[in-house]
């Protein structure tokens, strides 16, 4: 009775020969920052995605919706991996440091001279509060704790903020 349908999905035959193929490849990825709640079809991110085939509207609904918990205008690094069926993957992590330290010590901008002038100072408190954050990241996970604190020291004398005990 059912002789007539292929054992397997992958090895349909259509018309004129053409067989129906599952493979969807990946032509590249892009790397940017995009506020969060704030993707929109505007340069620099429109064009970006433009000129790879997507549908930049229908990527910034997507995008404002996976973000809309969270406050409006964090910058969060984002990849993004274009696909040949015209379809698109978003993966998100943490906003960088450099935003939580600024935050934290309630600043707009680092120093212009760091190690010469400090414009803010910091907490180890602050400091452990930040790590536990960034931790959460993918490529973050499998490194100790008091690594990641090493290195947000090591970015908040490179913003020229100070650290105290």
């Amino acid at each position: 009775m059912f002789s007539e349908f292929p054992a397997h999905e992958h090895s349909l035959t259509f018309p004129y020969g053409t067989a129906m193929s599952k493979s969807v490849r990946v032509l590249g990825t892009l790397r940017t920052y995009i506020p969060a709640g704030k993707a929109s079809p505007s340069p620099p991110l429109g064009p970006a995605l433009g000129q790879r085939g997507v549908n930049i509207g229908m990527f910034c609904k997507d995008f404002n919706e996976k973000t809309k918990h969270m406050r409006e205008g964090i910058p969060l690094p984002t990849r993004i991996t274009f696909k040949s069926d015209r379809s698109y993957e978003i993966q998100m992590t943490t906003p960088p440091t450099s935003y939580f330290l600024l935050a934290a010590a309630g600043l707009e901008k680092g120093s212009r001279e760091p190690g010469h002038k400090t414009v803010g100072r910091l907490s180890l408190k602050h400091i452990y509060e930040i790590a536990l954050i960034k931790q959460q990241d993918p490529a973050l996970q499998r490194i100790p704790l008091e690594s990641i604190c090493k290195t947000v020291i090591g970015c908040a004398r490179s913003m020229g903020i100070d650290i105290v005990r």
